[in-house]
């Protein structure tokens, strides 16, 4: 079974572990200037200022009442300073204190904290009740994403049970196969050529290549080769596939045209595999094709990478089925088994390329295919 991304999601951490500040930034939040500090300090300067006036103006007063005065005038300033310093205390500083505990347990995985200053009528208040809907949000987020995993393991698991089995009669089919073709191919040399059964023994020979064509898609799909990279010409590659596609598309009265480019560089890649899916794009834009018409092929460099593009004249693509096309088991045919763009996907990640397709409904498809111009190291 091939390996899947997983997502690790952190264990909950305890009360304790949230409050230790081993973080960097729990020890900046150390060097920070007090809050408090801050807060008075305007104030006292303010009340200061005041009190220096207020002494300026009492200095018309006899003495004793002058320091009565000013004496009054003194604690007062102390008593708002310390009634300054209360309020803020309740009403700042412990929903602040409890909010970075909070945020830290968030920050090691446990999702089950919520400030506890959620239903205060304030600007503080609101501050709780967004931080209370944000951790729900993401303990829900989390909860979404462990049964998508979940359930993703288990359709792997289902899907590689499959294959191995597909891949196996696959390979029990082939044998037999080859025989009946075979006599197929004996029985027809025997045959005079004024016979009726000779049509009969053409279809079969394709039924017998569609067949195989299908069980060899299933066996590269199930248990696919690792490619066999080779620094070449590309343009030799696509050239390759595109002759033995003129000689199936030929019956139908189908060009098929290649533009090799100019002065396209070296390709990093497996001429076999890459083959491979030049064909399958080649071999569907024929069978696109219900009317004479030309397949256009066209190779050319793009910045970092060389693109060959598969432009076809035939019904095209509807818009609801493009996204899927490249789906495994996805098909419009009649016939077939869908495994083809699937495989072509695959093939052109491999070398670490992209594969692409627009549509417009009854004017044909066009497919791209970009793959990394070779490194001078390589």
């Amino acid at each position: 079974m091939s390996s899947s991304a997983t997502l690790e999601i952190a264990p909950a951490a305890l009360p304790n572990e949230a409050a230790a500040p081993s973080s960097p930034e729990a020890l900046a939040r150390k060097r920070h200037i007090n809050w408090a500090l801050k807060a008075i300090l305007p104030i006292a300067a303010v009340l200061l200022n005041g009190l220096l006036l207020f002494i300026l103006v009492s200095l018309s007063l006899a003495e004793g009442d002058r320091h009565i005065i000013i004496s009054i005038a003194t604690a007062g300033a102390v008593v708002i300073c310390a009634a300054v310093i209360i309020v803020f205390s309740v009403s700042v500083r412990r929903p602040m204190v409890e909010l970075q505990d909070k945020i830290a347990r968030v920050r090691l995985g446990d999702l089950s904290a919520s400030v506890s200053f959620a239903d205060r009528n304030d600007e503080i208040g609101d501050l709780g009740r967004d931080f209370n809907a944000m951790v729900a949000q993401l303990k829900a987020s989390r909860e979404e994403i462990h049964h998508l995993h979940q359930t993703q393991m288990s359709r792997a698991e289902h899907l590689a049970t499959l294959g191995e089995m597909a891949a196996g009669l696959a390979h029990e089919i082939r044998n037999p196969l080859a025989g009946i073709a075979g006599v197929i191919e004996i029985v027809s040399r025997d045959l005079p050529p004024q016979s009726a059964a000779c049509a009969v023994i053409k279809d079969a020979k394709e039924e017998a290549i569609q067949i195989n064509r299908i069980l060899t898609d299933l066996l590269e799909t199930a248990r696919p080769k690792a490619p066999q990279f080779q620094v070449k010409d590309l343009g030799a590659t696509v050239e390759h596939a595109v002759l033995f596609a003129r000689q199936q598309a030929v019956t139908k009265r189908i060009a098929i045209e290649f533009d090799p480019g100019e002065e396209v560089p070296l390709v990093h890649h497996d001429p076999n595999q890459i083959n491979q899916v030049l064909l399958n794009l080649l071999l569907n834009a024929i069978q696109a094709m219900d009317q004479p018409g030309t397949i256009r092929v066209l190779l050319q460099c793009d910045d970092d990478a060389v693109v060959i593009s598969v432009t076809d004249e035939g019904k095209g693509i509807s818009p609801e089925h493009l996204p899927n096309i490249f789906r495994p088991f996805f098909t419009t045919k009649g016939h077939g088994t869908g495994l083809g763009l699937s495989l072509a996907r695959r093939i052109v990640e491999t070398h670490g390329g992209t594969i692409s397709a627009t549509s417009s409904l009854g004017k044909g498809a066009r497919f791209e295919v970009r793959l990394p111009i070779a490194s001078p190291t390589k």
